[in-house]
């Protein structure tokens, strides 16, 4: 305020020596138009060096001024200087960012809201094949053109990885991760499991065929036991009750190497493209009935149909996974249990559902249900002959079929598995059977 009264009180003082001065020269007004026109020049003066110092970023001090002016002129100075810290503070974090992502091995590419490629890392253009000439600004999916990935980049969902082969090298195995940030833009990392790919294709091969291997003998060991346990009447009763648990743990081997076998071929193609369309109500009253079996009337069974449409798949695979399900339910959720087989709508599309009031499953344990051997309570999982590997089944074949898996459990209050399909694997009966003849 003291800056802009000491202006107006200098227009003030230029105005009244003009106008003094005209008066005396009998020209009041010439007097006053140039009291004012020599307060115009000074400020156009002090504008000229103005726009001179802003335009010229070389000087680097602001021209020499008094008054308001001087004042502005500091005022720049400050923010023009403290704008040059900033700049060079970000100049330097970028650059340090781009040397680190230039140190990674993993590729890292910048995508705009369109999907454009903006900037990547060194690895990125050996690894995906970018090159900065003529790639930048193109979309990402006309460089990577996998049907795959183009499904993956336009579901936006990216919860999970995208495995694929490299794109300039098909004997690489890539795993994609696409993030979002900043204005729905897009950051993609690519990191080369070709190794742990290997790894894990010699496991499943070792896995399946050990477990081939052993079919041979296991049927031998079993055919040998029944034919000696129709004669256990004529041995020493020790040796037959020797005999019979061999037979239960050579059945227990048997299923176990079912099992391995089942979840090899699953685990070979996770994608299923069968849509034969399967009428749920039917297939859930098969497996009731092996559950009853299995049960001894130990427990209540009951199936809700409230859905009309069919499901398109495997119906032998969808009667493996459900049926692991519901037997779970009955070795674990505990005697006068009641299970409920469920077929019911679940947003635009449906959903299976095992459900059970019995003792329940600790939140902890849910993230490592389906993961092969693992068991809640490993004494109560190998008293009732299960094998561990029931809901890894149960993953692969939902993987299978594009579904989800989610459970719903807490201690003391049952357990809830729901087994969601999308809209492409629902139809209804009319449909299903189009399909069924096509």
């Amino acid at each position: 305020m003291r800056l802009w009264s000491r202006e107006l009180w200098r227009l003030a003082g230029l105005a009244l020596a003009g106008l003094v001065i005209g008066w005396l020269a009998s020209a009041p007004g010439l007097g006053l138009s140039a009291g004012l026109a020599v307060s115009l020049a000074y400020h156009l003066r002090q504008l000229r060096a103005l726009h001179q110092w802003l335009t010229h970023r070389s000087q680097a001090e602001p021209p020499a001024a008094s008054g308001l002016w001087g004042e502005l002129f500091d005022r720049l100075y400050k923010y023009q200087k403290a704008q040059r810290l900033t700049q060079e503070r970000l100049r330097a974090t970028l650059k340090r960012i781009q040397e680190s992502s230039e140190a990674m091995s993993d590729s890292v590419v910048m995508l705009d809201r369109r999907g454009d490629l903006e900037w990547w890392n060194s690895a990125a253009e050996g690894m995906l094949g970018l090159k900065a000439a003529h790639d930048r600004g193109q979309h990402i999916t006309n460089l990577l053109r996998d049907p795959r990935f183009i499904d993956y980049f336009e579901a936006r969902d990216y919860r999970e990885p995208l495995t694929l082969p490299a794109p300039i090298d098909e004997r690489r195995v890539l795993q994609f991760q696409i993030t979002l940030y900043g204005d729905d833009e897009r950051l993609l990392m690519a990191r080369d499991i070709t190794r742990l790919h290997r790894l894990e294709q010699m496991r499943r091969d070792f896995v399946a065929n050990v477990s081939h291997e052993l079919r041979t003998p296991l049927t031998v060991l079993a055919g040998y036991l029944e034919t000696y346990l129709d004669h256990a009447d004529q041995m020493p009763p020790r040796l037959a009750r020797g005999l019979g648990q061999m037979q239960e743990q050579t059945t227990r081997m048997q299923n176990l190497v079912n099992d391995l076998l089942l979840l090899s071929r699953l685990e070979i193609d996770q994608r299923l493209e069968e849509n034969t369309p399967v009428a749920v109500g039917s297939m859930l009253e098969t497996i009731r009935r092996d559950a009853e079996s299995l049960s001894g009337g130990r427990h209540e069974f009951a199936i809700e149909i409230e859905e009309d449409r069919q499901l398109l798949g495997s119906e032998q695979e969808l009667r493996s996974a459900i049926s692991n399900l519901v037997f779970n339910a009955v070795r674990y959720a505990g005697d006068e249990s009641r299970i409920v087989l469920r077929w019911r709508p679940w947003g635009n599309t449906a959903c299976l559902e095992i459900e059970d009031d019995g003792q329940g499953i600790d939140p902890v344990h849910i993230p490592r249900l389906t993961e092969r051997f693992y068991r809640v309570d490993k004494g109560r999982s190998a008293a009732t002959g299960g094998t561990g590997l029931g809901l890894a089944i149960v993953k692969h074949v939902l993987l299978r079929h594009d579904a989800r898996l989610e459970v719903e459990s807490h201690p003391g209050e049952g357990a809830l598995f729901r087994c969601v399909f999308p809209v492409e694997r629902v139809a209804d009966a009319a449909h299903g059977d189009q399909a069924q003849r096509a």
